[in-house]
């Protein structure tokens, strides 16, 4: 998809430009950030329109706050904002609607930043309510939708709000690279391509799976979900995590991709332990024959072998998932194989994207963050975009 107008083309001086981010950031107890990427990754766009001669207005959201409690306010977000935008007057404004806020755009100049308080903390937000997007949209002269992690939530300031801006709206650097990678993957992939999607369960991927099935050359299963196959083939898999009933689901899964020329990879070999614990007592077992007092916890070295070279001799690569209980170290040997897999095939010139919260948290732990084509924190939007779901804050741009 490609929008009417693009950020690097806008001139926005003299204007202020309404910018909804993603700064749903980790705080500790003392209300400092843990996890900056978010932040971060907004700036190239905070900075241009700044660099243009323009003003900023920040909207986003913190949290799921009911009686706008303490913890989710933005004004803990504020003292890494001025340091990073230094230089830059950035302000705060204690209500995201209001006499006072209406008073602080009216008196933002070029190359000030204002960040306005939670969305959230009004209910209209995600409601989507057009009289709360329309008095948003007062404040500004363009829109800028920088938030792909809640593009698929039809809330006021995420997709509401740009039917306010007929000819001044566009996508922010970030969530046009976010939207560019996925369209090369789903839509112009180089071939062979290939989907990895593990987790503990097929139910909250079947349809990213069966979407993914009519344009992928190979799907590898990993993770808890794997045994939900095995068990739908006769597998005995001990007390290994399973859905039973998504077993017709598997059986309808394998069929379809036979029908359809996909190679549907499961796993042959796994870890198992007698407990879920690091320190349990482990081994490697026929993934068939696994037994009755021990839990599949991780990849088997057979199976890593497999994966790694289907993934090396790919184009195009989406991973989504982890491939076994990363989080513990003892069991974390299949999820590095396949991310550094993933890593070395970008090395050859594949195209790789890397999404959803627990496969991020994996590579943040094996230090390879700077290894693949594109790293997507957004979680529920990506998987709705492979699911093939048109996302209300892309179709606002879009529009």
């Amino acid at each position: 998809m490609c929008a009417k107008l693009k950020l690097k083309d806008y001139n926005f001086r003299g204007k202020k430009a309404l910018v909804r981010v993603d700064y749903n950031v980790p705080l500790n107890e003392k209300y400092e950030i843990q996890d900056t990427k978010r932040i971060d990754a907004s700036l190239p766009t905070l900075k241009k329109i700044l660099s243009d001669g323009g003003s900023v207005i920040l909207m986003t959201h913190l949290g799921r706050p009911k009686n706008k409690e303490y913890q989710f306010s933005l004004q803990h977000l504020l003292p890494y904002l001025k340091q990073v935008l230094e230089g830059v007057n950035v302000l705060f404004a204690p209500e995201c609607i209001g006499g006072q806020t209406q008073q602080m755009v009216s008196a933002l100049q070029a190359g000030e930043v204002l960040l306005l308080e939670n969305v959230r903390y009004f209910g209209e937000e995600e409601a989507g309510d057009e009289t709360f997007a329309k008095t948003l949209a007062s404040y500004g002269d363009v829109y800028v939708n920088e938030a792909f992690s809640t593009a698929h939530r039809r809330h006021a300031s995420t997709a509401v709000i740009a039917q306010y801006f007929p000819d001044d709206k566009m996508y922010g650097y970030q969530m046009e690279k976010e939207i560019d990678s996925l369209t090369r993957v789903m839509q112009n992939p180089q071939r062979p391509v290939t989907a990895i999607i593990g987790g503990s369960k097929i139910s909250s991927k079947i349809n990213v799976i069966t979407n993914l099935m009519t344009k992928v050359d190979n799907l590898i299963i990993g993770g808890g979900m794997d045994f939900t196959f095995q068990k739908a083939m006769g597998a005995h898999i001990g007390k290994s995590l399973c859905e039973d009933d998504m077993l017709p689901v598997a059986k309808d899964i394998m069929n379809k991709a036979k029908d359809l020329g996909v190679k549907l990879y499961c796993t042959i070999d796994r870890i198992a332990a007698d407990k879920f614990s690091n320190d349990a007592m482990r081994a490697v077992y026929d993934v068939k024959n696994i037994p009755d007092d021990m839990e599949g916890m991780d990849l088997g070295p057979e199976t890593c072998i497999l994966y790694r070279k289907v993934i090396m001799d790919s184009a195009t690569i989406l991973w989504n998932g982890p491939m076994g209980v990363f989080e513990m170290d003892n069991f974390s040997i299949g999820t590095f194989m396949v991310a550094d897999a993933v890593a070395k095939a970008t090395e050859k010139g594949a195209f790789t994207l890397v999404g959803g919260g627990d496969s991020v948290s994996a590579v943040n732990k094996f230090h390879l963050t700077d290894k693949y084509s594109y790293i997507s924190t957004a979680g529920g939007a990506m998987l709705e975009y492979c699911e093939g779901k048109i996302l209300p804050g892309i179709a606002a741009i879009e529009e």
